[in-house]
């Protein structure tokens, strides 16, 4: 599996432990940085990100900033693209499950390092349930933005 990720300075570090990581897992990963902690605006970088999964260029894609609130945003500008913002395993699990998120937004600020793979595994290992969910999903993309190409 094709895994996109970016983050902005704020969400650099963790973005490079989880490229790390899911490289390790033998995800095919494409980082679209940033490439450091210099201040930088995440929609250059995550718009790419989001835009990868809309393009079918990747199948998934996870996205990280300070708060995870901004990248989030950005990613679901993108038509196509269902951002979940996520703090816990749970949530990651129930993202997918009911709402068949295809990108984890992630606040560096507020997860803790020690639940950050776990978050991150639970959201890949888990399954879109479909049957009530898959109307819910239809009408999200209804609602979608036109598509935005960076």
């Amino acid at each position: 599996m094709k895994i996109s990720i970016g983050s902005d300075h704020a969400g650099y570090n963790y973005k490079e432990k989880i490229k790390k990581h899911l490289i390790e897992k033998g995800y095919e990963v494409i980082d679209h940085g940033t490439n450091s902690t210099e201040s930088v605006d995440y929609p250059d970088f995550i718009r790419p990100t989001a835009q990868d999964v809309a393009d079918n260029i990747s199948e998934k894609a996870i996205g990280v900033c300070g708060s995870g609130v901004g990248v989030s945003i950005v990613a679901n500008k993108v038509k196509g693209v269902r951002a979940a913002l996520v703090f816990n395993e749970e949530m990651a699990k129930l993202s997918v499950e009911h709402n068949n998120a295809n990108f984890l937004a992630l606040g560096e600020k507020f997860v803790k390092e020690e639940n950050l793979f776990r978050i991150i595994d639970t959201w890949l290992s888990s399954h879109f349930e479909g049957g009530r969910h898959q109307r819910r999903v239809e009408k999200i993309e209804l609602t979608a933005s036109p598509d935005i190409k960076g």
